[in-house]
């Protein structure tokens, strides 16, 4: 039982070690090529949002993808559909 314990913590000890070797190596790579850790990026991201957001009352609007949105030609198309179903006396009062 103690032995296991033991094992287990040496093991746990080595690969630490190991996973901080390879952050040294990470680092000097991201240091010698300019990069930053995902974790900085998003957090510079995410503080560019807030300055952004700063002073609006609301959230920032999402693009909108192509093909949806106010586009005249399908809204006309849509209504003129309609009232072709429409009977003659409720196309005219619409028409108007």
């Amino acid at each position: 039982q103690e032995a296991l314990r033991q094992q287990e913590e040496e093991r746990k000890a080595k690969h630490a070690r190991m996973e901080a070797e390879r952050e040294k190596v990470r680092q000097t790579i991201r240091d010698k090529y300019g990069l930053k850790k995902k974790e900085e990026k998003e957090a510079e991201e995410k503080a560019a949002m807030e300055q952004a957001c700063e002073g609006s009352l609301t959230r920032p609007k999402k693009a909108i993808p192509r093909g949806c949105g106010d586009e005249e030609e399908d809204e006309e198309s849509i209504l003129d559909t309609v009232l072709k179903y429409l009977p003659g006396p409720l196309q005219d009062m619409f028409k108007k």
